[in-house]
């Protein structure tokens, strides 16, 4: 057989990612905080990009509570500006007399951020020990034992600490550790510095004011049945009255079993909607969140520029890149708002009796179903409902939320989100004293028409971390 080589043509099809379809597919799946970081980014990156000013005039399309499709080609559309002629600009003094940061009126900071945005000094858990030690009368040697201590208590106010290490590399000796835990354990918050959860209750229970003999009796002597919750075996090992025990245990149960979260240092995450679904009458109006999402522009000097005869090749051929930059991310941004939209509109298709009569009549739902009534593709759908939030009046719920496997409900199906909502309102309403098992629920779920497995059961409840029943059973 011969080789040779020949050239052949073919014509093929194939999906190139190129970096402004790259930039398209990430702005899809970009929540609105992330949206404002972006933005901010390409403005800065960007010098045709600017933003609509705030003291310049609205359009008729402009107004508030913009809630349809055709509202939205405001996003791309070239507002009029003035004829004055901005090419007389003296270069060399444009920073003092054009700078956007220069004015030559003192302004009266009106608009300027309000003082709790701003970050406050927290005091941790670390400073606040370490606050308490700089007016102790620890000192010399015990100050560093104490300051290994401190540094070694984890966020829940526990000693996190291998003692062993310790001693070798501080050289210092055991029964010093122990007078200077013991004074550490008096600092405030009560119970920090405790090696275990059962020194930590102790501690707290011997400050009581008026002391509880019981509880400190129950802590020392029998901490393994009280934490079994053998109350009667307490009582009997004690000589005391179950009612004495139980009004210990309840003394116990009031302590903190982390005392160092009151100064936890972490901040809550508020959840940002991306969108609003309000009712209106009978029908529900969908409004997207462009609070703080500035509505961006080609600047009209840089497209003067191009055309002007004193511009370089090399000016042009830079301000041709950067515009074709500039007007693909202005309609991905608005083909996301579109799309956002879209999906939204499909999501209230599918869940309207949701949005009526609350999460019983959620539906089961799928990407497919919502890509097939869109026309989209369903990684599409993925993008734009991965991590979003929309506020409705029934709360605001992460769009993901609205898409439900099928579980059998007598000749239909019902949402496993609605399935979690019968376990959980039938454990709100249980005996305490004999909560329901698994087996039970299972039992009383297939009276409802609902059937499910016993091992589903149980992911539910892990999943809504309602514990077993014999955590939920109470003891006293």
């Amino acid at each position: 057989m011969a080789f040779e080589i020949k050239q052949q043509l073919r014509q093929t099809q194939q999906l190139v990612m190129t970096p402004q379809l790259q930039q398209a597919i990430k702005l899809l799946q970009y929540n609105h905080l992330e949206m404002l970081d972006v933005l901010e980014l390409e403005l800065r990156e960007n010098p045709l990009l600017e933003p609509l000013s705030h003291d310049e005039p609205f359009s008729d399309q402009d107004v508030p509570g913009r809630n349809d499709l055709d509202s939205l080609e405001d996003m791309v559309k070239e507002p009029q500006r003035s004829e004055a002629d901005i090419f007389d600009i003296d270069w060399e003094h444009y920073l003092e007399s054009y700078g956007g940061d220069y004015s030559p009126v003192q302004k009266d900071h009106a608009d300027r951020a309000p003082v709790e945005n701003f970050a406050s000094y927290s005091v941790n858990l670390f400073r606040h020990l370490l606050q308490q030690l700089r007016e102790s009368r620890i000192e010399g040697d015990d100050r560093r034992i104490a300051i290994e201590i401190i540094g070694n208590i984890n966020e829940n106010g526990f000693l996190d600490l291998d003692l062993e290490e310790s001693i070798r590399s501080l050289q210092f000796k055991s029964h010093d550790f122990e007078r200077v835990l013991g004074e550490i354990q008096e600092f405030d918050p009560c119970g920090v510095a405790a090696r275990d959860l059962r020194e930590c209750l102790l501690i707290q229970v011997r400050a009581l004011d008026p002391p509880n003999s019981v509880a400190k009796r129950i802590l020392e002597e029998t901490y393994q049945l009280f934490e079994q919750g053998r109350l009667d075996g307490v009582a009997r090992k004690l000589n005391l009255s179950i009612d004495e025990i139980k009004e210990a245990a309840e003394v116990i149960s009031l302590l903190d079993p982390k005392p160092g979260r009151q100064y936890s240092n972490s901040e809550a995450i508020y959840v940002v909607p991306d969108i609003f679904i309000t009712k209106v009458g009978n029908e529900y109006v969908v409004t997207l969140n462009e609070e703080g999402l500035p509505r961006l522009r080609i600047s009209s000097f840089y497209q003067r520029e191009l055309h002007s005869q004193a511009c370089s090749s090399v000016a042009k051929s830079y301000i041709q890149e950067k515009m074709r930059g500039a007007m693909w991310l202005i309609k991905s941004i608005h083909q996301r708002q579109r799309t956002i939209y879209k999906v939204t509109r499909s999501i209230i298709k599918f869940q309207r009796e949701f949005f009526d009569k609350g999460i019983d009549y959620l539906k089961p739902l799928i990407l497919k179903d919502v890509a097939d009534d869109i026309e989209m593709h369903e990684s599409t759908v993925s993008r734009v409902t991965t991590n979003k939030y929309v506020d409705t009046p029934r709360g605001i719920l992460e769009l993901k939320y609205f898409f439900n496997s099928g579980i059998r409900h007598g000749a239909d199906s019902i949402a496993s989100e609605s399935v979690k909502n019968h376990i959980l309102r039938m454990v709100r309403s249980e005996n305490h004293s004999r909560p329901a098992s698994d087996k039970q629920i299972v039992d009383e779920l297939a009276r409802a028409q609902i059937h499910i497995a016993r091992r589903t059961v149980a992911k539910y409840r892990e999943i809504m971390g309602i514990p077993p029943s014999s955590k939920r059973k109470k003891k006293f």
